[in-house]
């Protein structure tokens, strides 16, 4: 199933998608997020649906609000594929590289995108975006991570290169400008993706193809990644984890065509469907 909301900040609406029809879950949850996930939320709406126990919602030319409401945090793995790290001269690491971007970030799939204020090497990452479902804490190993899914979906992890690379410090300052993380439009639940690490994801900016790559590559895979980081942080229902970006950010191109205020992003990871963002000036 597919879950989504719809709706201006703050005035969300919960949904399911099945079979092409949404439904209005406001009688289940007010909202999408951690606890709903926690207390069992995705098979509550399942089997709602299965009974008729839903109204149908059209959601018309409603703003598509990120599928996840509120994550706690939002952990992000970097150089977690080989062509990526090479394209930016780093060496593949040995272990997995994690940061942590400003959970407040998170925006809609169909967002404009704000350029900071002196920015001029923003850029641009399609990432496979997992939700966590269930509390992952001291896993045992990366196969108990299956049932800490609740579901993946597509994410922007939008990065300034000065401010991440240049000015110091952590990376952190360079990813969590506001509404640099794009997510959705649709958070899909675990059980509709029969492999993580077999899906084609696709990212062009002014329709021009810069990133063409497969989860496949991934130096770590999604189970890895959940099983690593339980062993040096409890990942709660609703936490994201972004977990790296193929070959061809601007940072890697010969030319750096980084962005600039007009510029259009186009994603699409299969099975996940597509966002699309504009860049405006902060």
């Amino acid at each position: 199933m597919r879950f989504a909301r719809y709706g201006m900040p703050g005035s969300e609406i919960p949904v399911v998608e099945h079979d092409g029809v949404s439904y209005d879950l406001r009688s289940l949850t007010a909202d999408i997020d951690g606890g709903f996930l926690a207390a069992g939320g995705l098979q509550s709406a399942r089997a709602a649906v299965a009974r008729g126990a839903l109204p149908v919602f059209e959601p018309g030319n409603t703003r598509v609000a990120p599928p996840i409401a509120r994550p706690g945090k939002v952990v992000c793995i970097g150089l977690n594929y080989s062509d990526h790290a090479a394209e930016t001269g780093a060496t593949v690491p040995d272990e997995p590289v994690v940061f942590m971007k400003d959970p407040a970030t998170v925006v809609g799939a169909f967002d404009n995108v704000l350029i900071p204020r002196g920015s001029s090497k923003t850029d641009w990452e399609v990432e496979l975006a997992v939700v966590i479902g269930t509390t992952a804490r001291y896993l045992g190993s990366p196969d108990e991570a299956v049932a800490c899914i609740a579901g993946y979906a597509i994410s922007n992890d939008v990065s300034e290169r000065e401010f991440q690379l240049e000015r110091g410090g952590q990376w952190d300052k360079g990813k969590s400008c506001e509404t640099f993380n794009p997510l959705g439009p649709v958070l899909v639940s675990a059980d509709e993706i029969a492999d993580p690490q077999a899906l084609g994801m696709r990212l062009s900016v002014n329709g021009v193809t810069r990133q063409n790559g497969s989860t496949a590559t991934m130096v770590f895979d999604v189970h890895y990644l959940i099983w690593y980081l339980s062993q040096f942080m409890v990942l709660y229902p609703g936490d994201v984890i972004n977990t790296g970006t193929p070959a061809g950010v601007a940072l890697g191109l010969a030319d750096h065509p980084y962005l600039r205020a007009g510029d259009v992003m186009e994603l699409a990871i299969d099975g996940l469907g597509v966002a699309r963002q504009t860049l405006v000036k902060a």
